[in-house]
């Protein structure tokens, strides 16, 4: 009975060894294989250290008690903590940055920092390092400035990224793509009195420019002025000589026409005189034989009252304690003009 018993055991397992032996060689089978995405690397380890760097997709074989680390092959993004800075110029700035990175060399990576996030804190702390090294050589304007001419952003974020970039490749294995600044702002202590001496040196600098303005306004004013005056002098002087020529051209045309009848034209100046002298309020006195009377043509009349005495000078016509020559004649003489026609 126990032979027997003993045979079926046996004959079990020399059975079962087979379908043991190959459940076991499939399990092998199944932990060898692995496969790597095309994003990212395959690092294969044996006790610790790295027999095989993997970078291209696909099916691959490995021992058994092998372990393969995956690590992203893309571009990675990261974001150093906001931090605040001092610049040459004693002025504090808080900046925010962000990183481009990828893993370069995998096999040093892992041998540095293990992890993405070791990592990210790793290149925070060298970028961060590097923004106060560079900013505190530089001015506050070197980052913000009206003027192109002090502006210099691009050359100070371009020398943070390569004096990062030199460090991290041999150190972590980490290729920096690109570092920038993402925000630029002032400490919040401190922004209102920056405010207010930004305010007061944008009124120094308006100030300066309204007085500039003010002077060359005065100066377009004075060239215009003497322009003006010579515009004028030259107007003028062009007047006087078209008035001269016209004044020249007048007499010659008198001469010419009073010269036909010179007793006429003495006949015509004696009456442009009367009119100029004489108004209803004016009183003259004249002796009888003044020849600006001539023109009055009295005629001698007969009378039987004695003549007067014609070196008399004449008064008043509507005086009767002066009565002159000219007022007798008047008297004998009805043709002859009224005492008011003489006033």
């Amino acid at each position: 009975m126990t032979r027997t018993s003993g045979s079926y055991t046996d004959v079990l397992l020399r059975r079962s060894l087979p379908a043991l032996a190959m459940a076991v060689g499939v399990c092998v089978l199944i932990g060898s294989l692995f496969t790597v995405d095309a994003t990212e690397y395959g690092l294969v380890t044996r006790f610790g250290r790295v027999v095989r760097v993997i970078s291209e997709p696909g099916l691959y074989v490995k021992v058994p008690f092998d372990r393969v680390v995956r690590l992203d092959k893309r571009f990675l993004f990261s974001r150093p903590p906001r931090s605040e800075y001092l610049t040459i110029d004693k002025k504090n700035i808080v900046i925010e940055s962000l990183a481009t990175w990828r893993i370069a060399e995998p096999e040093r990576f892992l041998a540095t920092l293990t992890t993405q996030a070791s990592a990210e804190q790793a290149l925070a702390d060298a970028i961060v390092g590097e923004i106060g090294s560079v900013l505190g050589q530089s001015p506050a304007s070197a980052l913000v400035s009206a003027d192109a001419a002090e502006n210099r952003y691009r050359s100070i974020v371009s020398a943070i990224g390569r004096e990062v970039a030199a460090f991290v490749r041999p150190s972590y294995g980490i290729d920096l793509i690109s570092v920038d600044i993402t925000g630029l702002s002032l400490p919040e202590q401190n922004r209102a009195h920056v405010f207010d001496r930004m305010t007061a040196e944008r009124g120094k600098i308006a100030t300066v420019n309204r007085s500039a303005g003010e002077l060359q306004a005065r100066k377009i004013t004075a060239v215009a002025e003497h322009e003006r005056a010579r515009i004028e002098a030259e107007a003028a002087s062009a007047a006087a000589h078209t008035k001269a020529e016209a004044d020249a051209q007048a007499s010659q045309t008198y001469s010419a026409a009073f010269g036909q009848d010179p007793k006429f034209y003495e006949f015509l100046r004696t009456l442009q005189a009367y009119d100029k002298i004489l108004d209803d309020k004016t009183t003259l006195f004249f002796p009888a034989d003044a020849e600006i009377l001539q023109l009055l043509h009295f005629d001698a009349q007969p009378s039987s009252e004695p003549a007067p005495n014609t070196s008399t000078p004449v008064g008043r016509a509507d005086s009767p304690q002066a009565p002159s020559a000219q007022s007798a004649d008047a008297n004998r003489h009805p043709k002859s003009k009224s005492d008011g026609e003489l006033r």
